[in-house]
């Protein structure tokens, strides 16, 4: 029997990690790791041949935010995350708070900036659009912190404790759609924290943080609701397939555990980010302001000169 467009999801054996890795790719996510992967080189390669560079970090990064798409998108965590809720949820955590992480810290806007030639005077090209895009009042809507904390708190209460969820896990194209909207929610919530790329302005480095906290407390609290619930409370995964050989709420358990456990993954992550990136802004200022001292300096040092110069000649 086939459950939501995904195989033959309901004969599946026993969940084992092994198994839960084997190759089984959803052919959009596939296509687009490999679109993701494929602009990303050429921007780099074309950097290259200019005679730029481009940081080796920042490549490994991006790469590996597109191959956490790929490990629970492409093999079977995908088939077995539509009928057991602890892997859904590992599906969930991944691509909304590791993947968009490392996808940012990959400054793939920045690349791309600096890859897309400028289009011809007058005109418009992709490297135009893209900075109107940047610097749009949309842009400015949706990167605010009113806008993004209450985005990434419905993700998870008005999603799964209402009906939506299970419309969605309905169909195919309803289950990619969800799995899309949670990569967008995590990377519209990370990029004004601790994105790299140009955008939206962004706060100070405390300011910053306070935003972080704001949001990671909530995804503590839905993992201990699912975690302290007496009976399954989502209906997709209230009837387990007899073959897994799983318990409804004992897997709704283990779900929550995993959502409470993992919002302090990015919590972490997040913060060595944001405090490496603050040292790095704090030693740029310092040189700058190092750099004017010495201009300033050797302006009082010609002028003095100048003053010794002039009484020189008022002697003669």
């Amino acid at each position: 029997m086939d459950h939501g467009g995904h195989g033959m999801t309901m004969d599946l054996p026993p969940f084992t990690f092994g198994r839960g890795l084997e190759w089984s790719a959803d052919p959009f996510f596939l296509t687009a790791c490999l679109l993701g992967l494929g602009l990303y080189g050429w921007g780099v390669v074309r950097l290259r041949r200019r005679g730029d560079s481009w940081p080796v970090g920042r490549t490994i990064s991006f790469v590996i935010g597109v191959l956490t798409i790929g490990l629970v998108m492409c093999t079977k965590l995908n088939d077995y995350g539509m009928v057991m809720f602890s892997v859904h949820m590992v599906q969930h955590m991944v691509i909304s708070m590791l993947t968009p992480i490392l996808l940012l810290l990959g400054a793939p806007v920045t690349l791309a900036l600096r890859a897309l030639p400028p289009a011809a005077r007058g005109r418009k090209g992709p490297r135009e659009l893209l900075l109107m895009f940047l610097h749009s009042r949309y842009m400015k809507i949706i990167t605010h912190p009113a806008f993004t904390i209450p985005l990434f708190i419905a993700s998870l209460y008005a999603l799964y404790f209402t009906p939506i969820f299970d419309f969605l896990m309905g169909s195919k194209t309803g289950h990619i759609a969800m799995m899309v909207h949670f990569l967008a929610v995590g990377v519209v919530f990370f990029w004004p924290i601790m994105g790299v790329d140009p955008g939206p302005s962004r706060p100070g480095y405390l300011m910053r943080m306070l935003e972080l906290f704001a949001g990671m407390p909530f995804h503590a609290f839905f993992g201990i609701a699912l975690m302290m619930a007496s009976e399954p409370m989502v209906e997709t995964f209230k009837n387990p397939p007899a073959s897994l050989g799983i318990d409804a709420l004992s897997d709704q358990n283990a779900a929550g555990g995993i959502a409470w456990a993992f919002s302090e993954v990015p919590s972490v992550l997040v913060l060595i980010a944001l405090l490496f990136q603050w040292y790095s802004s704090e030693q740029r200022q310092a040189k700058r302001q190092d750099r004017a001292a010495d201009r300033d300096g050797d302006k009082e040092l010609a002028a003095y000169n100048a003053y010794l110069a002039s009484l020189n000649t008022r002697g003669n």
